[in-house]
C-alpha cells in the first residue's frame, strides 16, 4: 500500500507522459536502429574534435614541464629582469597548469546558458574556436617570447573543454536513438581518455618535448580540429533542443529524418511523440535557480554532481601523479618509469573502448557499484602497501599491480558514468543546467586535487589514498541507495522515481 501510495503523489508531482503506455507495444515491434551514416559521422567527429582535444590539453603538459619552467624563468627575466627562485617558479607553474582548470570551470558553468542560446551544436563550433584560438596563442608564445600567451592560451582551451565536457555528452545522447543512447553516451569519456594518452605520447623528447619543439606538440592538436570541423556544415542540430526548447516542431523533424533516415517513418513518429510528451509536461524548468530551487529535481542533481566531483575525488589523477615515483622503486630508470606510466594510460584507454559495449549490455547500477567496491579496496591496498613498500621488498610490484587493477576497474562505472549520466537522469529542458553543474564539479574537484595533493602526501604519507578509497564507498552507497536503473528507460520515466529527494524507493 506505502508503495502505491508513494507512486500515486510521485505521478501527481511529476506527471508521466503517456506515450509511455500508449507506445510500448509499437516500441517492441520496432527494428534496432542502425548506426545511419550521418550519426556515424557526428559521434566520431565530435569526439575526436572535442572529447580527445580536451583530453590532450590535459595530458601534453606534463612531460616538457621541466623544459618549459626553464623557458619561462628565462622569458621573465629578459622581459622584466626578475629572477625567481625555485619555490616561485614553482607557484608559477602551477599557476600555468591550474589556470586549464579554471577555464574548465567557467565553461562548464557557462555551458547550460549556451547550449539553450546557441544550441548543442552551437556549443561544439564555439568549442572549436576557442581551441583555435588557444592553439594559435600556444604556438606563439616562443617566438614572441611571452609567458602571458602561454597563460592565456591555457585559460582559452580550459574554457573550450569545460564547455566540452558540459555540453557534448548532452548533444550525443540527444542525436542518438533510444538504444544507442548509453553507447554514444561514454564516447565523451573514451575521447577525453585517448587524448590524454595521445597529449603523452607527442610531448615525449623523442616526438615533440624537447626545448626547441614543446610550443608544438601544446598546439599539435589543431590538426584534429581542422580535420573534425571541415564537416561540421553537415551536423544536425538536437531533435530535442528544437522541438521542446525552441518549439520547431518542422525542423526537429528534419534532423530525425536525416539522423534516421526517411524509411524509418515508425521510429521517427515514436520519437517526435515522446518529445510531444516532454514537452507538454508541468514541470519545464529550465534556468540555474528555476531547477536549483525544484525539491523534485534535488536528488538527481546531487547524484549528478557527486558522481563527477567522486570521479575527479576518487584518486585517479593522484594515481597517475604518482605512478612514477611507484615505477622507480620498483626498480625501473627514470626514463623507463616514465614509459611504463604512458602504458599505464595505455591501459586506461584500452579498458574505456570497451564501455559502448559495456553501457549497452549492463546496468549502470551494477556497473558503478562494481567499480567503485574494487576501486575502493585497490585504493586501501595501496595505501597500505606504500606505507611499508620499504621494508618488504615485493611490496613495490604489488603496488604496481594494484594501480593496475584499479586503473582496469575505474574504466567499468567510474570513468564514463559520470560523463552521461545527467543526460538519463533529467528531461531536456532542466539538462543543461545539470550537466554543466555537474562538469562544474568535476573541474572544481580536480582544482582541489592538483592545489591540495602534494601537500597531503608530504602530511599524510601513504594514507593520502585513504580518503580517495572512503570516496568511492560513498560513492557505492549513493547508487546502491539512490541511483535508478536507466538503462533502456526514457528520462520520463525516470524523473519520478527521484522526485521526492532522499525520501525516494529506488529498487
Amino acid at each position: 500500500m506505502a508503495n502505491k501510495s508513494q507512486q500515486a503523489e510521485a505521478q501527481q508531482l511529476y506527471p508521466q507522459p503517456i506515450k509511455v503506455d500508449l507506445l510500448t507495444a509499437q516500441t517492441e515491434t520496432i527494428q534496432k536502429p542502425r548506426w545511419g551514416n550521418l550519426l556515424l559521422l557526428v559521434s566520431l567527429a565530435t569526439t575526436f574534435g572535442g572529447a580527445v582535444s580536451t583530453g590532450y590539453c590535459i595530458g601534453v603538459i606534463n612531460a616538457p614541464s621541466k623544459l618549459m619552467k626553464v623557458w619561462c624563468n628565462q622569458t621573465l627575466h629578459d622581459n622584466y629582469g626578475s629572477n625567481f627562485s625555485e619555490s616561485g617558479l614553482d607557484l608559477l607553474w602551477s599557476c600555468v597548469v591550474s589556470v586549464f582548470l579554471v577555464g574548465g570551470a567557467i565553461g562548464s558553468l557557462g555551458g547550460a546558458g549556451a547550449a539553450n542560446k546557441f544550441g548543442r551544436k552551437g556549443c561544439f563550433l564555439i568549442c572549436g574556436g576557442l581551441f583555435t584560438v588557444g592553439a594559435v596563442f600556444f604556438f606563439f608564445c616562443r617566438a614572441a617570447n611571452s609567458v602571458e600567451m602561454l597563460i592565456i592560451g591555457r585559460f582559452i582551451v580550459g574554457l573550450a573543454s569545460g564547455l566540452v565536457t558540459a555540453t557534448l555528452p548532452m548533444y550525443l545522447s540527444e542525436v542518438a536513438p533510444m538504444a544507442l543512447r548509453g553507447t554514444l553516451g561514454v564516447f565523451c569519456a573514451v575521447g577525453v581518455t585517448g587524448g590524454v594518452v595521445v597529449g603523452q605520447v607527442f610531448s615525449l623528447a623523442d616526438v615533440f618535448g624537447t626545448a626547441d619543439l614543446w610550443h608544438y606538440a601544446l598546439s599539435a592538436y589543431m590538426g584534429l580540429i581542422l580535420v573534425c570541423y571541415l564537416p561540421s556544415y553537415m551536423f544536425p542540430e538536437s531533435p530535442k533542443f528544437l522541438y521542446i526548447v525552441k518549439g520547431n516542431r518542422a525542423a526537429a523533424k528534419r534532423e530525425l529524418q536525416r539522423l534516421r533516415g526517411k524509411d524509418s517513418e515508425e521510429l521517427i513518429a515514436q520519437e517526435i511523440a515522446e518529445m510531444e510528451a516532454e514537452a507538454n509536461a508541468k514541470v519545464q524548468t529550465s534556468s540555474f535557480c528555476d531547477v536549483l530551487r525544484d525539491s523534485r529535481l534535488t536528488l538527481p542533481l546531487i547524484i549528478v554532481c557527486c558522481f563527477h566531483g567522486g570521479q575527479q575525488l576518487s584518486g585517479i589523477n593522484a594515481i597517475f601523479y604518482y605512478s612514477v615515483s611507484i615505477f622507480e622503486k620498483a626498480g625501473l630508470s627514470t626514463i623507463n618509469a616514465q614509459w611504463a606510466n604512458l602504458g599505464a594510460g595505455c591501459l586506461n584507454l584500452c579498458i574505456s573502448l570497451l564501455g559502448p559495449w559495456l553501457m549497452a549490455t549492463c546496468n549502470r547500477r551494477t556497473l558503478m557499484m562494481f567499480s567503485c567496491a574494487l576501486c575502493s579496496v585497490f585504493l586501501f591496498i595501496i595505501a597500505f602497501v606504500l606505507n611499508y613498500i620499504d621494508f618488504v621488498s615485493w611490496f613495490a610490484y604489488a603496488c604496481i599491480f594494484c594501480i593496475m587493477g584499479y586503473i582496469f576497474f575505474y574504466q567499468f562505472g567510474l570513468g564514463p558514468i559520470p560523463y552521461f549520466i545527467g543526460s538519463e537522469l533529467f528531461e531536456v529542458a532542466p539538462r543543461s543546467v545539470a550537466m554543466s553543474m555537474g562538469s562544474l564539479s568535476s573541474w572544481t574537484c580536480n582544482f582541489i586535487i592538483g592545489i591540495s595533493f602534494p601537500s597531503l602526501q608530504n602530511a599524510w604519507g601513504a594514507f593520502v589514498f585513504l580518503p580517495f578509497s572512503i570516496t568511492c564507498v560513498l560513492l557505492c552507497l549513493l547508487t546502491k541507495f539512490y541511483l535508478p536503473e536507466t538503462r533502456g528507460r526514457d528520462p520520463s520515466e525516470v524523473a519520478p522515481l527521484v522526485s521526492k529527494g532522499f525520501r525516494s524507493k529506488v529498487k
